[in-house]
């Protein structure tokens, strides 16, 4: 075979393959007319398909425009970085935060040593008096003056209070306050002093009544040392009596110191 039929062979076969890769019209003959203007169609191949040049270039470039990335020199920072620099002024302070959340109680510690003993206290004593005594039995007065004795003791500080007599005696000057409760008698009178040494302080009174009837009196009195404080019956034209039995008090006669003054 000679060099022409070699190249017209590759020259067919390349137009060959053209057609297959790019759907390129061969130079064998059509029928048709709308299909001798087209040339060869594959099913697949689009209604206008590009010609090859077209084709080429279709392929040759990208579907969008390409843009190239931009290529940054790289620089070594730690070569360029410098000496330290000198430490700036203080900034203004900032708000106070939020107080945070109580801790957990800490351990126990190690007690300490005992300490000095303080300086002595002042020289003053508390001073105190008090007494409260009762009578069982009944009183009538036959006299124009009679004391009021008592046969039982309640409370009786020191001795202040004189049970042979009746009398309390005021150990120290100061304000004392005194109480007495005596029971009326049916139908009869009663007539009762407080005294204060030989002169009457406040008076007890109960009119005759049907009816026998609890009564008191109380009076607050400054004494000095010495001074004495009982209690009387004083008879008048009508019977005066205080009523009472052998088993319940019906009478009391009480007392206490206030308020210590100096001498």
């Amino acid at each position: 075979m000679g060099t022409a039929s070699l190249g017209s062979l590759w020259a067919v076969l390349l137009l060959l393959l053209l057609s297959l890769v790019f759907g390129v019209p061969t130079e064998e003959p059509t029928f048709g007319g709308s299909m001798a203007s087209k040339g060869c169609q594959r099913c697949c191949d689009p209604e206008d398909p590009l010609s090859p040049a077209d084709t080429v270039r279709a392929s040759a470039s990208p579907p969008f425009p390409y843009v190239m990335p931009e290529v940054r020199p790289y620089i070594n920072i730690t070569i360029l970085k410098g000496d330290k620099g000198a430490r700036g002024p203080s900034g203004a302070p900032g708000k106070p935060g939020k107080n945070g959340t109580r801790g957990d109680r800490g351990a126990q510690g190690v007690k300490g040593d005992k300490g000095q003993a303080g300086s002595p206290g002042s020289p003053c004593q508390a001073h105190y008096s008090a007494f409260s005594v009762g009578r069982k039995t009944a009183l009538h007065s036959s006299e124009d003056f009679l004391p009021l004795r008592f046969d039982r003791v309640f409370v009786n500080t020191d001795g202040h209070f004189d049970m042979a007599t009746g009398h309390f005696v005021a150990p120290l000057r100061g304000l004392y306050f005194f109480s007495l409760n005596v029971h009326s008698w049916n139908y009869k009178e009663t007539y009762v002093h407080i005294v204060h040494n030989d002169q009457a302080a406040v008076i007890l009174y109960t009119q005759p009544s049907e009816r026998s009837i609890m009564q008191s009196q109380s009076v607050m009195l400054p004494l000095v040392p010495g001074d004495h404080v009982w209690v009387r019956l004083f008879k008048r034209e009508r019977e005066n009596a205080i009523y009472s039995d052998d088993v319940d008090t019906y009478i009391t006669f009480s007392g206490h110191l206030i308020k210590a003054e100096d001498s």
